[in-house]
């Protein structure tokens, strides 16, 4: 059965604009981590001895197969289409999901492999929808998804994760690491709210969203680049420890990245 790759991510950076509702606002350069991928395939209930019409995912999840991002990714495909064949197929397949993205780290996993879900059926059923309409889709399941349907390399993500914008510049190659800590998004984002809330204005905005991600990292400290590591160190104090010179913090974490030195690509 055809295997499909879903990538990690990195945040070169991350900084708050707003808030629309309940939400924040972002904006943020996304890249696409090629050495990290979780292999996602589909496969037969009939080789696992499992009849059961239950929706099924195999692979290391902490989580319940209904708090998983796949299981909403279906969900949200479902309510969209009503595609018989989508229900069909999954009475008669599991999702199999090879994990190396770690959980809880910065680094987009869970979005990832709910993005790579959708293309998945899409393609495999002929479902027809064009990466904007997957990409809606899968705005109901995370804020991340819409760039993973997208596939870009590199691109500015804002608003509340919707507008994703390719931008062109060459791929990086990162070293990163991830301390065992298993960080909140929500609790972190209401930490900043709460603590250091101080969004950046659309001139700023519109000046980081030009720069290249070299020239990002070359010039900003991690406090600078990321508006969420000060309030991810603030309720998770172990970081600290973990901090290493040089290095930008992924995300709300606990994910932390540098460019290799000898970045070819």
């Amino acid at each position: 059965m055809k295997k499909y790759r879903a990538f990690a991510k990195v945040n070169i950076f991350l900084k708050i604009t707003g808030m629309r509702d309940n939400y924040h606002e972002i904006v943020s350069r996304f890249m696409k981590v090629n050495n990290l991928y979780d292999e996602l395939c589909f496969v037969s209930k009939k080789d696992l001895s499992a009849t059961s019409s239950e929706f099924k995912i195999i692979g290391n999840f902490s989580c319940n197969t209904k708090q998983n991002t796949i299981y909403k990714a279906y969900v949200s495909l479902q309510k969209a289409t009503s595609s018989e064949a989508l229900e069909n197929l999954m009475h008669t397949h599991a999702i199999k999901v090879e994990k190396s993205i770690p959980a809880f780290a910065g680094l987009g996993g869970g979005s990832s492999d709910a993005a790579t879900y959708l293309k998945m059926c899409n393609e495999v059923l002929h479902l027809g929808l064009s990466l904007n309409e997957l990409a809606v889709i899968g705005l109901g399941v995370g804020a991340d998804v819409p760039f993973f349907i997208y596939g870009y390399e590199s691109a500015n993500v804002s608003g509340i994760g919707e507008v994703v914008e390719q931008f062109d510049e060459p791929l990086l190659s990162f070293d990163i690491f991830t301390p065992n800590i298993e960080i909140s998004t929500p609790k972190v984002y209401k930490s900043y709210r709460e603590n250091f809330y101080n969004p950046i204005d659309g001139f700023q905005t519109q000046s980081l969203k030009k720069m290249t991600s070299q020239a990002i990292l070359a010039s900003m400290t991690p406090k600078e680049a990321n508006d969420l590591f000060a309030p991810a160190l603030k309720e998770y104090p172990a970081l600290e420890s973990h901090y290493r010179e040089n290095y930008f913090f992924s995300g709300s974490g606990s994910s932390f990245f540098k460019v290799k030195e000898d970045n070819n690509g």
